[in-house]
């Protein structure tokens, strides 16, 4: 403080003295110029020129270096590599309130992180701090100067460390977000474990549906993100499998983009990585996608309950299908449910996050989701998901029509196998639960 204030006097009495010296010149140039102006020598003159302009910058160069000088914002002795070890080694809850993440769990991202995707510390900040900065943004949603404050760092430190993080992580989600290698053909565990489901839906290899997070959008591109809710949304297409874990994300589409629509692209773009169903395998999907070969949708109809909403008791083949088959499905409500509830930033994004970057920070919050369930021995999230009693918020997940859309190219065969699949399944209902 003291050492600032010194500073700020000598460079005030710097330009103090310029600016005398500068008068002082002028003067004297006045007083030469009347005694000898019918002699002056042009070269003397340009040299004089230079020596007041050369004058003239100092003063200026020391009036800004003195109004810039002021006393630094962050003051606290306490550093961000002092917070970031005070939490890592104090009580366990602490760590998970704080980046909601277990203390082991966010020693092993950051050393993944920096092992295999190269994410490297500098001068004065640790990696440890780095995924600090990242992790508290994306838990509670804060803003750069409400980070400032827990890491004693500048705003643009803060920022350039959350976009270090979040390219690292972005590279991570490109190996975590993806099924196991031999998901076409074993039986889920939770399948062959349960008499519910098993034999009939042994084929079953996951879940897919849509959801929808909110979205800061210029005004003038607004329009096309405004969702049925009312407000600016990414619409995101996610795959998961029974471990709540997701597999296949396709982010960043308008709020406006049907389910169906997105599914259709997703299924002719290779360069997705889309992971489709062999064989009989089949994915559960919702009364807003087509029931065909490897997607088995619930039976529609006006008279025919469970397409659309839960029913407690099912009547017939066809609406225990429907109840059976909303069970199943449920896992991906539950996912999306654990997912948005870990992450509050993706419940209000903010408006200085560039567009492309709030598609990012949903695929890098899923692949951290997926590490945690992978990583993590336990969980409290994911242990309270799994309990029976477990009610995911629905908000803008799932869709209730059926949009042929132009990209659509399954075949009636590929809908009439998946109808007699669904048949079957409807029939082994009755006589296998008897």
């Amino acid at each position: 403080m003291y050492l600032t204030f010194y500073i700020m006097c000598y460079c005030l009495s710097l330009c103090y003295v310029l600016m005398v010296d500068i008068i002082l010149f002028v003067l004297c140039r006045m007083d030469s110029d009347d005694a000898n102006s019918s002699n002056d020598n042009e070269e003397r003159v340009m040299e004089e020129d230079r020596e007041f302009e050369m004058l003239c910058g100092m003063a200026l160069k020391g009036i800004i270096l003195a109004c810039n000088l002021h006393t630094p914002c962050h003051t606290s002795d306490r550093t961000g590599h002092m917070f970031i070890t005070k939490v890592l080694i104090g009580h366990p809850r602490r760590c998970y309130e704080m980046f909601r993440l277990n203390v082991p769990v966010f020693r092993q991202l950051c050393l993944d992180l920096a092992t295999n995707y190269r994410l490297q510390q500098t001068r004065k900040v640790s990696i440890e701090e780095s995924v600090g900065i990242f992790l508290m943004t994306l838990a509670h949603g804060c803003s750069n100067r409400f980070v400032q404050e827990f890491f004693n760092h500048s705003g643009e430190t803060i920022h350039r460390h959350f976009h270090t993080v979040l390219e690292a992580v972005l590279k991570l989600s490109a190996d975590i977000i993806k099924p196991d290698a031999n998901y076409n053909d074993d039986v889920p565990e939770y399948i062959l474990n349960n008499p519910r489901y098993y034999q009939m839906f042994k084929d079953y290899i996951g879940a897919i549906d849509g959801t929808h997070v909110r979205a800061s959008i210029p005004q003038k591109d607004e329009v096309k993100y405004i969702s049925r809710k009312g407000y600016t949304t990414q619409n995101i297409m996610a795959v998961c499998d029974f471990n709540m874990c997701f597999t296949f994300v396709w982010a960043g589409w308008e709020g406006t983009a049907h389910d169906t629509r997105i599914f259709n692209e997703a299924l002719q773009r290779p360069d997705l990585n889309f992971p489709y169903p062999t064989g009989d395998k089949y994915y559960v999907v919702d009364a807003g996608y087509p029931n065909t070969r490897g997607y088995l949708a619930p039976y529609k109809g006006t008279n025919i309950r469970g397409h659309t909403t839960a029913i407690r008791e099912p009547r017939g083949p066809k609406e225990k299908f429907n109840y059976l088959h909303s069970s199943l499905r449920n896992i991906i409500e539950r996912t999306f449910g654990v997912w948005k509830a870990r992450w509050a930033l993706l419940r209000d994004m903010h408006v200085n996050y560039k567009y492309k970057n709030q598609v990012k920070i949903v695929i890098t919050s899923m692949a951290i989701h997926n590490y945690i369930r992978k990583v993590g021995r336990f969980d409290e999230a994911f242990n309270r998901a799994q309990q029976e009693s477990y009610n995911p918020v629905r908000d803008d997940t799932g869709s209730d029509v059926y949009e042929d859309g132009p990209s659509t190219r399954r075949t009636s065969d590929d809908e009439l196998y998946m109808a007699a699949i669904r048949d079957i399944i409807a029939q082994d209902i009755i006589t296998l639960r008897r």
